[in-house]
């Protein structure tokens, strides 16, 4: 069974920067992409960035790209997420999510894990 452990989220200032990491477990790792979504209080679900299985190709949500940089270690079975200059529009829970490609994909998640919070704020 596939289990997606998010952490590394908290408070943070407008401009500041936080790396989340997203352990994974229960299926060959370095096989499939992966990918982040957020979810802001009264909003739906939005698509961030994914990574393909290598970590060679990314793709991002144009809210984010410039500041965001996803990236992954197969050895460590684990994804990234540095985030820099964050605004307050970034305050969310930070989820990390995979499905069945081995491509970056913005849709098709299968298997998700239970989020993190980050709030920006001064």
């Amino acid at each position: 069974q596939v289990q997606l452990v998010e952490s590394g989220g908290g408070l943070v200032q407008p401009g500041g920067s936080l790396r989340l990491s997203c352990a994974a477990s229960g299926r060959t790792f370095s096989n499939y992409g992966m990918d982040w979504f957020r979810q802001a209080p009264g909003r739906e679900r939005e698509f961030i960035a994914a990574i393909n299985w290598s970590g060679s190709m990314t793709d991002y949500a144009d809210s984010v790209k410039g500041r965001f940089t996803i990236s992954r270690n197969n050895a460590k079975n684990t994804m990234f997420l540095q985030m820099n200059n964050l605004k307050p529009e970034d305050t969310a829970v930070y989820y990390c999510a995979t499905g069945v490609l081995s491509s970056p994909s913005r849709s098709g998640m299968i298997y998700w894990g239970k989020g993190t919070p980050v709030t920006v704020s001064a």
